[in-house]
């Protein structure tokens, strides 16, 4: 796995740059001598408009954010504090900067925390990225972050990311149902599903339905895991495991076969009813192909563990 070096600098150049205007990141949990807080004070420092979505509900964490936050509004920063009875779990950086008379956008969406000590011992993806489509949808989250009282329409707006509380679970419903439909039609059809727990009874009954239309269904799971995976009938198309190890499995990767033009997700959200309907939660789509490689043979490698992978089935 790669290092979490790369974030860090990214956002330590940020606050160095005198092109860069602004930059708004959502925090939920921090390192307690925090290089990421480092960079975004150096941000304000040098003038630039620096906004924190800092997650007070963060469990354990409610007492470091809190004083975080009253360090961050010192030094000028804007903080938002999320939305009533919904935790912000979103990993999402959104970075401005003036390129002669233009403004580029550059930023990340992750799996992980911004944290880079469990980033030595989590393994998470973080998509660094400026394109256009996903910067204007991490605008839209933010948007509403900081304006939250008036709706939830900024997010009907996003077209690339999936959003929870707003669509997440619906989209994956649907790509769910477009493997059902390529079985039932004598196509190939497969689904990939890496989380670390699933208990969503509509996403579980879902894939079940999958299974016994003949989709092909992988999961590693590490955590709660509350699927049937072997379904009457469909005990050679379900296979599941949680692989613990030297390294925390904390990643969210979910790959639809789609008649071999595959679509690749990374995300924030796990398989939840808390994730789905009570957080703001991002997913991303992976279009690059050597990324979209990369993602797939990291996947593959943990699908074939035969060492830490415990199987995950209806035996008690």
């Amino acid at each position: 796995y790669h290092s979490f070096n790369a974030v860090i600098d990214l956002l330590r150049e940020a606050a160095m740059d005198p092109d860069v205007t602004s930059i708004k990141i959502t925090a939920y949990r921090l390192a307690s001598n925090s290089k990421v807080i480092n960079a975004l004070i150096n941000a304000a420092r040098n003038g630039k408009v620096v906004v924190v979505m800092l997650e007070l509900k963060a469990r354990f964490d409610e007492e470091a954010n809190l004083e975080w936050k009253k360090i961050l509004e010192e030094e000028g920063a804007t903080v938002l504090l999320g939305v009533p009875k919904m935790k912000i779990h979103a990993k999402l950086c959104i970075i401005k900067k003036r390129q002669g008379n233009k403004t580029i956008q550059y930023g990340f969406v992750s799996t992980g925390n911004l944290n880079e000590k469990t980033a030595t011992i989590y393994g998470d993806h973080c998509l660094l990225t400026s394109n256009r489509n996903v910067m204007a949808d991490i605008n839209r989250i933010f948007h509403y972050l900081g304006n939250w009282k008036t709706g939830i329409r900024h997010l009907h707006l996003c077209k690339t990311l999936l959003v929870c509380p707003l669509n997440m679970r619906r989209v994956f419903i649907a790509m769910i149902d477009r493997e059902i439909r390529h079985a039932k039609a004598g196509k190939k059809a497969g689904i990939i599903l890496k989380v670390n727990s699933i208990s969503d009874a509509l996403l579980i009954h879902k894939l079940n339905d999958a299974a016994r239309a003949g989709v092909e269904i992988r999961m590693i799971v590490r955590g709660i895991f509350c699927a049937m995976t072997y379904p009457k009938k469909t005990k050679d198309t379900v296979s599941a495991i949680s692989i613990v190890d030297e390294y925390l499995e904390h990643a969210r990767v979910i790959i639809f076969h789609n008649l071999g033009k595959e679509k690749i997700y990374i995300s924030s959200a796990d398989w939840m009813v808390r994730n789905l309907d009570h957080r703001v939660e991002a997913a991303v789509p992976i279009t690059d192909p050597a990324i979209c490689t990369e993602l797939k043979d990291i996947i593959h490698i943990q699908l074939r563990d035969n060492v830490k992978a415990r199987i995950l089935n209806n035996e008690l």
